[in-house]
């Protein structure tokens, strides 16, 4: 007799496998989706490193492609190749030396130059205080340089006879900043001295940096307004002291300046000048240094000093007259043995002896 077992119905979402077999195809399907990812991901680091290398190639193409037809329409073109380089200044630099000291030469491709290469190094000459360059195609560079004035010349020594010959003497212009010419200007002899910088260290494209010196420009640039150029040129500026500007114009009149408030002392020097000429007398010394009851002492007039050079209680004059002298027995007197000669005869020699005022010849 069979037994018969009553099979229960199946849930409707109730697995078919059992854990095992749930895990085993789990096993199966993580094993598959890992290959796939693995060739999933080798095709795309293909991809991306074939793009990579295509880009690289078309870059390098187009890169050494350019920099040919560059380098042959523009560096290796005679077309473009320096023929013409044109130096305008207003002193005394030449055309030699502006080359020189840009590194520049005629035969040179243009566009090989470097022109704010060239701008810095014309801009390091002492003399140099703007520089332009300009590169004009195909074939030309412009140089327009604007020089330093100078103002003055500089000179350590204390007193210094002829600063345009002296090693030792710079020109300086109105910043301060020192230079020497290779060639000297007529126009620079009338240049005022400052004189005494001991303590300043001078050389050739540095600027000074003494209070003095600063001060000794800066009275230089106030003198040249209209009634003060003209009535009060300083010649010479000695800065010695370190405490004042002694300062000598060009009728060797003596002023001592503070190295403050310059403007106010020369308004104060302006009226002395003023009061000099109303009553026609020269000033001698002027010191400005005092605020209030400024010393100040007047030449003594030409007369005077005329008169004080005769004296009234002298001695007579002696007056001296020629008289021939013979020359001696042997004829080889050194003053009577000279020979004219035009005539060729025997000059007549006279010395200057005593003779009484009054008497006759």
């Amino acid at each position: 007799m069979k037994r018969v077992v009553s099979e229960r119905p199946r849930a409707r979402n109730q697995r078919v496998s059992n854990t095992r077999q749930r895990r085993q195809q789990h096993l199966l399907d993580v094993k598959v989706r890992s290959h796939k990812a693995v060739q999933h991901r080798n095709h795309r680091v293909l991809v991306v490193t074939s793009k990579v290398l295509l880009c690289a190639l078309v870059c390098g193409s187009l890169f050494f492609g350019i920099r040919y037809g560059v380098k042959e329409l523009f560096f290796e073109n005679p077309d473009y190749r320096l023929t013409n380089i044109d130096v305008k200044t207003d002193g005394t630099l030449q055309k030699e030396q502006v080359l020189n000291a840009g590194e520049l030469r005629e035969g040179e491709n243009i566009f090989s130059v470097n022109l704010a290469r060239v701008r810095d190094l014309l801009q390091q000459l002492p003399q140099v205080d703007e520089v332009q360059v300009v590169r004009k195609m195909p074939s030309e560079i412009d140089i327009q340089i604007t020089e330093r004035k100078p103002v003055a010349w500089i000179s350590p020594d204390k007193e210094s006879s002829n600063p345009f010959s002296s090693e030792d003497a710079f020109l300086v212009d109105a910043r301060g900043v020192l230079m020497r010419e290779k060639k000297l200007l007529p126009e620079y002899l009338g240049l005022p001295l400052i004189a005494g910088c001991e303590n300043e260290s001078l050389e050739a494209g540095k600027t000074v940096e003494s209070l003095e010196v600063k001060a000794a420009l800066e009275l230089l640039r106030l003198s040249t307004r209209s009634f003060m150029q003209t009535r009060f040129q300083v010649r010479e500026i000695d800065v010695s002291k370190g405490y004042c500007l002694q300062v000598t114009d060009k009728n060797h009149t003596r002023v001592t300046f503070g190295l403050d408030n310059l403007d106010t002392q020369l308004q104060r020097l302006e009226q002395f000048l003023v009061f000099s000429d109303d009553s026609k007398r020269e000033l001698e010394t002027v010191n400005l240094l005092v605020q209030r009851n400024i010393p100040v002492t007047f030449a003594k007039p030409a007369s005077e000093v005329i008169n004080e050079t005769i004296d009234p209680d002298g001695e007579e004059p002696r007056i001296l007259k020629a008289v021939p002298v013979h020359p001696d027995s042997k004829g080889e007197t050194a003053l009577a043995g000279a020979k004219s000669k035009t005539s060729g005869s025997e000059a007549r020699v006279r010395k200057a002896i005593p003779v009484e005022r009054g008497r006759r010849n």
